[in-house]
């Protein structure tokens, strides 16, 4: 099954330097790339790593460049011992050609010179001087002969080549150097442009305050804006001299994402897998990329073949969440964000229909609570009294004391209208009007409870002059885990982008904010929702009271829904990629643990659903959209109702 993982791994590594030294920088490189040539793709080394960035006039020196030529023949010969499965190597180098020195980067594999890719762009100002040893500019591709004493390499010289490494699966790398990442149209974003998927860049940056968080912004930006993974590895300690300073600070980007670190003066090999899956999807749905590509991909760019099977991968070498939804930093902050979207979406429907009242049925579970922790807000962000809310609490035959009490409490410390509307009666001469039998507990028993529920909200909100605030979440919609024309359906829905794992979230952080700025005491209500099993108690309680109807126990986890929801709309992932991460994201996980049968088990629920129940989403009420996956038919997600699911299933 690691198989189905579509991953290139990289290695970003700044040996040792020994300045004007190549034999030693040459041992030095062979070292990091033999503890990492068996179990990656990728190894990168800082600009000039042979000979040193910082070297200056000794560029000139006749014999630093046949020990840098001899070191690149080594190197490539070194390589030779892994055979066709050893990583590509990276190497800065200077080079002759035509009687002129160019800054470049090397590509190594399996005894071969692959391609040599010279600087673009020169720095001339301030601490750098370059256009004093070096040349540059655009090189179209031609055959390039290296003579290293007694021995020759053949490659291809040129800043317009594409490395295409990989056998059955395969990924595009491009090439730049240092300065060429800061122009403003730089190579690489032309490289990406012509079908790199990986930018690489070798560097020798040094350190001044402030600098390696514009270089974070500047690289992040790159990598957003191409759509691709970014690997940038720059100069480390020991290329400081004189007035200069150099830490080592290598990062990796992954469509703007910041996947891996190296601190400045931390010292360290960094190496991340790049979900190839992830760049791809993207750059298929962004149509400005392809836009792009036909205004900007002006000139001829040859690709190179690398014939290197990638590894594979028994681990993932990434961050990775079985929560995806969930922040994992910051949670606070950004629950409060999110929570401020709802609101002033809210505020804003309530202003526009110049409504009197909004009005939520609260039933003590997650979402409700959510719902009504945006309304209160909502009206007193517009200046209204809390009392403008209408929270309606509907026992019936499956109502717990816990719940319909943790309602009105809640409702208590908001200071909402509370309204409580049995809705026994009404279901029952409903029951008889059709002819349902109470004692079958069947689809009819429960729908018949959750029509009615919404059928008073509606009408109150019709007698009052407001409208219905929607209470049910992403993950229900994607399963379709919702009454038709039932809790289904509202006059504006504030959670349809917030899947259940996020509500839970948000329900803790936003209670302990409320009951910490105005609202004391209403912590312990807010928890003990929390702890609530899920349940929509539409079937009889248990003979001591508690919930007898969990949801979870007959839908599947909603940890493990939302993980399949998550990594099928944002990247349209195959279901045994999907399987893959999921596997590795409960192994690394200490809270939720799950065997392989269960995992593919509720995966071919969650495909049934999803597919099947898309007639309910296709009629959806407006709601607001919080995050990068939603499901409304008017935005992010127009599927036809008549899908098979049986091809995903299988």
């Amino acid at each position: 099954m690691e198989n189905a993982l579509n991953l290139f791994r990289a290695a970003a590594v700044s040996p040792r330097v020994h300045i004007g030294n190549a034999a030693q920088n040459c041992q030095e490189i062979k070292r990091a790339y033999d503890s990492q040539a068996a179990q990656t793709d990728l190894i990168v080394t800082p600009e000039l790593s042979l000979t040193g960035y910082t070297c200056a006039d000794l560029f000139n020196n006749r014999n630093l460049l046949d020990m840098a030529c001899r070191g690149l023949y080594d190197l490539t010969m070194h390589t030779k011992k892994y055979g066709e499965n050893g990583a590509v190597l990276v190497v800065g180098v200077p080079l002759e050609k035509d009687g002129e020195l160019f800054n470049c980067a090397a590509l190594i594999q399996n005894g071969r010179l692959l391609a040599v890719v010279p600087k673009t762009y020169l720095p001339n100002y301030a601490e750098f001087y370059e256009k004093r040893w070096f040349s540059a500019g655009e090189h179209d591709a031609e055959v390039f002969e290296i003579i290293c004493g007694n021995e020759k390499l053949q490659t291809t010289f040129g800043n317009n080549v594409l490395i295409e490494i990989g056998s059955e699966k395969k990924v595009c790398i491009g090439i730049e150097i240092c300065e060429d990442a800061w122009a403003p149209i730089s190579p690489g974003r032309l490289l990406a442009l012509n079908g790199a998927e990986i930018i690489v860049n070798l560097s020798a940056s040094n350190e001044v305050i402030g600098k390696a968080q514009y270089r974070k912004n500047m690289l992040g930006a790159a990598s957003s804006g191409c759509i691709c993974g970014y690997v940038y590895v720059s100069a480390g300690n020991y290329e400081s001299t004189s007035d200069l300073v150099f830490s080592g600070h290598n990062l990796m980007y992954e469509n703007g994402k910041l996947i891996g670190e190296n601190k400045p003066f931390e010292n360290k090999v960094l190496v991340k897998d790049f979900n190839l899956t992830k760049i791809r999807h993207d750059r298929i749905a962004n149509k400005t990329y392809s836009e792009c590509k036909k205004n900007f991909a002006q000139r001829s760019y040859v690709k190179l073949a690398c014939t290197k099977p990638l590894v594979e991968k028994k681990e993932i070498l990434t961050k990775l969440s079985i929560t995806p939804f969930v922040p994992s930093q910051n949670r606070r902050e950004r629950s409060l964000d999110i929570f401020q979207m709802q609101v002033t979406a809210l505020a804003r429907r309530i202003e526009a229909t110049k409504s009197k009242c909004v009005v939520v049925g609260v039933s003590g579970g997650l979402d409700s609570t959510l719902a009504l922790l945006v309304s209160a807000q909502a009206v007193k962000k517009l200046g209204l009294p809390a009392g403008t809310v209408t929270g309606i609490t509907m026992p019936g035959f499956g109502t717990t004391s816990r719940t319909k009490n943790n309602s009105i409490e809640l409702m208590k410390y908001l200071g909402c209208t509370i309204k409580e509307i049995s809705i026994a009666d009404s279901v029952r001469q409903h029951f008889k009007d059709i002819g349902q039998d109470e004692r079958v507990h069947d689809i009819t028993y429960e729908n018949c409870q959750a029509r009615e529920r919404t059928q008073i909200l509606m009408d109150v909100a019709n007698k009052e002059g407001g409208f219905v605030v929607g209470t049910g979440d992403l993950s229900e919609l994607a399963l379709g885990w919702c009454t038709y024309n039932g809790d289904h359906m509202s006059m504006y829905a504030v959670n349809t982008s917030v899947p259940k794992t996020l509500v839970r979230t948000l329900v803790d952080e936003i209670g302990h904010y409320m009951d910490e700025n105005g609202f004391s005491g209403m912590r312990k209500v807010v928890e003990d929702i929390i702890d609530t099993p899920v349940s929509p108690e539409l079937l009889p309680p248990n003979a001591d009271g508690t919930i007898a109807q969990r949801t979870e126990e007959t839908v599947g986890s909603y940890v493990l829904h939302d993980f399949f929801l998550y990594y099928t709309l944002r990247y349209g992932m195959s279901p045994d990629e999907i399987f893959s991460l999921c596997r590795e994201a409960v192994r690394r996980s200490s809270e939720y643990k799950f065997s392989d049968e269960e995992i593919r088990k509720w995966q071919n629920v969650f495909y049934t659903r999803f597919f099947r129940q898309q007639f309910k989403r296709n009629c959806m009420p407006d709601g607001v959209k919080v995050g990068s996956v939603s499901v409304s038919p008017r935005g992010d997600l127009r599927l036809p109702a008549e899908i098979e699911p049986e091809e995903f299933m299988e």
